[in-house]
């Protein structure tokens, strides 16, 4: 197939359905955290590794769409206004989210958007073996490494009084959203099988086209409706 501007609809649901099973995942928090559901139904070695999948392919395709992007330091900055929008918002709820995957992502964007040349005069396989062997060595970063140096939680290392509702450090996700840019360009100049351009899941691409909505919007609306649910039955 010829090279593609055009939105494909799969990449759309992908992201639709990673973006409603984050929504259940934090709707199930607020179940346990407000309604007294046992946690177990929130955090289990099942839900856990399916909550990190899921959130590695919308990581992920967020690096392919970079190819798309007019402007990915636009794009970036645009993410991070909003991201430190939510940091404030949490903040004074009580439950801040410092660094979550909106910030990652923003990071990623303008990163991205400021060193492409550099990333597309690398050989073919130097980005992909670069990502592989950096989620690999730093994928114990995952959930913070404690450290007593402070402001290095962007990257994984954390201090035991930190606290964030929702984190994603630049370690390890950053090199899943570089090889998403990597995997970018092949989607973009159509060398993967026909059915991957051309298969509908209308539904899920609606939900995939508006995340950045979905995702600011969502936890007010889950909030409201629990509150609403133990006004009417209790708790």
């Amino acid at each position: 197939m010829e090279r593609t501007n055009r939105r494909i609809e799969l990449m759309d649901a992908a992201r639709g359905l990673a973006l409603c099973l984050m929504v259940a995942h934090h709707f199930l928090y607020d179940l346990c955290a407000l309604c007294g559901l046992p946690w177990v139904w929130f955090t289990n070695p099942v839900f856990d590794a399916l909550h990190y999948f899921f959130a590695g392919l919308f990581i992920l395709l967020s690096g392919v769409s970079s190819n798309f992007s007019r402007s990915n330091v636009k794009r970036g900055a645009k993410a991070l206004a909003v991201a430190l929008g939510i940091t404030a918002v949490t903040y004074f709820m009580g439950t801040p989210i410092v660094f979550g995957v909106l910030h990652l992502l923003g990071t990623c964007m303008l990163f991205y958007g400021l060193t492409q040349g550099f990333w597309r005069r690398l050989p073919a396989w130097a980005v992909p073996t670069v990502s592989i062997l950096g989620v690999l060595a730093t994928a114990r970063l995952v959930n913070g490494v404690p450290t007593e140096t402070p402001h290095l939680w962007m990257f994984g290392f954390v201090t035991a009084g930190f606290r964030s509702a929702d984190y994603f450090p630049l370690l390890p996700w950053a090199f899943v959203f570089l090889l998403g840019t990597w995997a970018g360009k092949y989607v973009r100049e159509g060398r993967l099988p026909r059915w991957f351009y051309e298969a509908k899941a209308p539904r899920l691409a609606a939900v995939g086209r508006r995340s950045l909505l979905i995702y600011v919007l969502h936890q007010p609306v889950l909030y409201a409706l629990t509150m609403l649910g133990l006004a009417i039955f209790g708790t």
